[in-house]
């Protein structure tokens, strides 16, 4: 799958079409999303980690993880005694998560080398993760958000998202059914939209329930 335009191109092209994302361009400015540094494998070691987790506890179980697995990989999780993966501060559902994720890594059920992962569309990569334990629709799309950076991802499932619409368009905040079709027109850019749907919540100095440093951050 190629994409022929990146996140700030496709906001540039989003503001000429529509003033209120003209309006949010100018305040937030261009989008940044950070550049993938680990495999997608360990991208996902790192979801798992961080879910319903404050950042500074997250932060530092990943770190024990991390440093108990040495590399992480799946033969590595799945050679590593529970014992030790509880130690690192790991909870036992998320243990079993890890296990699951890395089994199925190695089985094929999970594409995660990136070349083959290109091949993939969305909906074929977010069935594969959907089948792991621990392992939502929202943890999909972030994963395609910001580590494969795919530009067409709507995340109907986030409240951060939900409100930042309902905020940007002076709307009520829609459900999760009624976001959906509101994201038709904005595509094959709508990972871009939610992006600012985020930074709309921000603007308006709202609760943030999320924002894009925080999704990019579990990932």
């Amino acid at each position: 799958m190629v994409q022929r335009v990146g996140y700030r191109q496709a906001a540039l092209l989003l503001a000429e079409r529509d003033p209120v994302l003209a309006r949010l361009v100018a305040e937030a400015g261009l989008p940044t999303v950070p550049v993938p540094r680990e495999s997608p494998f360990a991208t996902l070691v790192r979801s798992i980690t961080y879910q319903q987790l404050a950042t500074g506890a997250a932060r530092a179980i990943h770190g024990r993880l991390v440093a108990a697995l040495g590399d992480v990989t799946p033969e590595q999780v799945l050679a590593t005694p529970v014992e030790t993966l509880r130690a690192a501060g790991l909870s036992g559902r998320k243990v079993e998560s890890l296990r699951d994720l890395a089994g199925k890594a190695l089985d094929g059920t999970v594409v995660l080398e990136p070349r083959r992962l290109a091949r993939l569309s969305d909906e074929e990569i977010t069935a594969r993760l959907s089948t792991v334990r621990g392992i939502g629709k929202w943890s999909a799309d972030i994963f395609l958000m910001f580590r494969l950076r795919r530009l067409d991802v709507w995340p109907t499932g986030d409240l951060g998202v939900r409100k930042g619409y309902a905020l940007a368009w002076q709307v009520p905040v829609p459900t999760e059914k009624q976001l959906n079709p509101l994201g038709e027109p904005y595509r094959p850019y709508r990972s871009v939209v939610a992006w600012y749907c985020w930074r709309a919540v921000q603007l308006a100095g709202a609760a943030a329930v999320t924002t894009p440093e925080s999704a990019a951050q579990v990932l």
